[in-house]
């Protein structure tokens, strides 16, 4: 999954984000770029098209593939604080860092372990873009389109997260930093729309943080191989006698504050953004 050609951009990208506190900035050079027309396109389709059989056919294919991806990919994955989640929880919001474009099967492993079959992930349109193996996984692994589009937020996406979360019990990944900066171990500041709709919908929080573990093992360029450990940090859920807004602004400085505590413990500094080289795990180059 390495481009080793466009890595050293991509670093340079999170450097200079990071440090003037740009924390949703897109920092991949070669995703897809949309207009506003194409993004409507993209989320319309997927609204009318998911309950067709051909589409949940397709569905069934990719989340085939991804489980089997899931466990080639975790075979070393160690998972702490599993007991954290009760095993009646119901549906639910799962929050973790963004950092690589396989880190959401480390999540769908969790969900296996604690015997949980779906998992919906959230995902920007420019995703659903995407073409060929990709793309269609993209597009068919239970995956939820979002965009900025107002209306779609405020009526289409709210309706897709109250059908699986509330009716049918899901655990949905949204991930609060937005945008995927590649292999980047430090938290970041979140933004307030996983918490905004656990408040709109009363639904609990699961909050994760993924550890990035460099090996000994070389991967494509300037890379070593990495492992994963996910750190289950608890569970937040939304104050029945506070407002939305309320809620949201809770959740949002808990979750955040969980993985600031959890970044600092495993990894044993305190948390800046003033970057290092070893921010970028498995990385042998240097800024």
């Amino acid at each position: 999954m390495i481009m080793s050609e466009d890595r050293k951009t991509v670093i340079e990208n999170i450097k200079k984000f990071a440090e003037a506190g740009e924390f949703h900035n897109k920092a991949e050079v070669t995703d897809p770029v949309l207009t506003p027309e194409q993004s409507k396109e993209i989320t319309g389709n997927f609204i009318k098209s998911r309950n067709k059989l051909s589409f949940k056919a397709k569905t069934a294919a990719a989340l085939t593939v991804a489980k089997i991806a899931t466990k080639k990919i975790n075979k070393t994955t160690e998972i702490r604080g599993i007991e954290k989640i009760p095993k009646d929880l119901g549906g639910c919001i799962i929050t973790s860092n963004h950092f690589s474009p396989l880190e959401n099967t480390v999540i769908r492993y969790l969900l296996d372990k604690i015997g949980r079959k779906k998992l919906a992930i959230v995902s920007q349109t420019s995703n659903f873009a995407m073409t060929g193996f990709v793309g269609f996984l993209m597009n068919y692994a239970n995956t939820v389109p979002i965009s900025t589009e107002s209306r779609y937020l405020a009526r289409d996406f709210l309706s897709l997260l109250e059908e699986k979360i509330v009716e049918g019990g899901e655990a949905v990944l949204l991930y609060p930093e937005q945008e995927l900066w590649y292999n980047y171990r430090k938290p970041r500041p979140p933004k307030s729309g996983a918490y905004f709709y656990a408040a709109k919908l009363g639904a609990p929080i699961i909050s994760c943080f993924v550890e990035i573990v460099d090996t000994d093992e070389d991967d494509e360029g300037d890379f070593k191989k990495v492992k994963y450990v996910l750190h289950v940090l608890g569970v937040l859920r939304p104050d029945p006698e506070k407002s939305v807004r309320e809620n949201t602004e809770e959740l949002a400085s808990k979750d955040y504050e969980l993985k600031k505590q959890c970044y600092e413990s495993v990894y044993g500094k305190v948390l800046t953004y003033d970057f290092e080289n070893s921010d970028i795990a498995g990385w042998k180059g240097s800024l």
